[in-house]
């Protein structure tokens, strides 16, 4: 059994969902103890346990702790399912954050598996839906993940009710992956979203970010307009996801979210930031994708270097987790807070199959 302590680095969310996925993948049990314990309320929320009962279901688990506010959670896998499976998240909580939970276990499923899950597809602190189908499965599918993802229905705090289907079939191997320089900006996407709101309120996000991102000289963006009216038994909500393709093969992207208050221009201006960032740093991935890579970096089957926007806390404790559930090296260069590479440093457990292998390994505690 594997023993991780959830308080370890910046303690949150992360370590739970890394550890489990990893766990599930590779057929380890593992103990997360202290689950988030310095937060103001400390265990798991719902979000959290919706992903960990997803990943049991997923791969026949045993939990023991699998309650709202429980900080301590004990996951046995066995073998992983195919089929179609549907979870609830029960509250406003991130969609986002349940897939990924799965997506890296769900890869060596042995067949095709179909996933709907409800909650809310846009919110605070998680990737946007939007940045998970036009950054996260690209870029993902350059190690040889196939995930497919569909927007059934939006979803924003407080109420949720978003919906989205995850389709993927196995793969042989995930592979490595190198990128350093992304090379120039060669084009520019992005989707602009309304529900339940006038219109105008997309458009003008848009028009925001046009005049942001032609003041730094980029390539004129291509802005898909998604508005819906509201729906009786769902809240009003409004994001944008923008997305730059480079000449190297990255892609980056910067997004923002509306809310009661802020302006529509606000919103474009701030998504057009964050992008002109991230393509200022020239790095080959952005800060969300720093972080998401992580598990199938461990999981390659071979060595991977990448650049990546800014090393944070949360980069560095899950690269930790991942070291401790798959037995991969990682390497790191640069400091906290500014621009660096990730580098794996030998294979650990990765390309394992999900039977348990036997014996134990206890992580040191911090």
């Amino acid at each position: 059994m594997i023993e991780v302590d959830g308080s370890y680095g910046e303690g949150g969310g992360q370590i739970l969902r890394t550890a489990v996925s990893l766990g599930g993948a590779l057929g380890r049990e593992v103990r997360i103890f202290n689950i988030r314990a310095g937060r103001s309320q400390p265990g798991l929320r719902p979000q959290h346990l919706t992903g960990v009962k997803a990943a049991a279901e997923m791969c026949n688990a045993q939990l023991k702790g699998s309650e709202v506010g429980s900080t301590e959670l004990v996951f046995k896998p066995s073998k992983l399912r195919t089929g179609r499976f549907r979870f609830d998240v029960g509250t406003a909580g991130s969609i986002t954050l349940v897939l990924q939970t799965l997506m890296p276990l769900l890869a060596y499923s042995p067949g095709r598996v179909e996933v709907e899950i409800i909650g809310d597809t846009d919110v605070k602190w998680s990737p946007p839906i939007d940045y998970f189908i036009h950054v996260a499965l690209p870029v993902l599918g350059k190690l040889g993940s196939t995930c497919q993802l569909e927007v059934l229905r939006r979803g924003h705090y407080p109420r949720g009710g978003g919906q989205v289907r995850l389709t993927t079939t196995p793969v042989e191997i995930i592979k490595p992956i190198t990128g350093i320089d992304p090379g120039s900006v060669v084009r520019i996407r992005g989707v602009s979203h309304g529900v339940g709101l006038p219109r105008h309120v997309a458009e003008r996000q848009s028009q925001a970010a046009r005049k942001a991102l032609s003041g730094k000289g980029l390539p004129e963006p291509d802005i898909v307009i998604d508005y819906s009216e509201a729906k009786s038994n769902l809240g009003a909500g409004s994001g944008l996801v923008l997305y730059a393709e480079t000449r190297g093969g990255a892609i980056l992207g910067g997004d923002s979210l509306g809310e009661r208050g802020k302006p529509a221009e606000e919103v474009g201006e701030e998504a057009a930031g964050k992008l002109v960032e991230e393509i200022e740093s020239g790095a080959y991935l952005d800060s969300h994708m720093g972080d998401m890579i992580i598990p199938y970096l461990a999981l390659a089957d071979g060595n991977s270097e990448v650049s990546v926007s800014q090393i944070t806390q949360h980069t560095l404790t899950n690269l930790k987790v991942a070291e401790w559930l798959a037995g991969v090296r990682f390497g790191v260069e640069g400091e906290l807070g500014t621009k660096g590479r990730l580098r794996t440093e030998g294979l650990g457990l990765r390309g394992s199959s999900s039977s348990s292998p036997t014996g134990s390994l206890v992580v040191p505690r911090p």
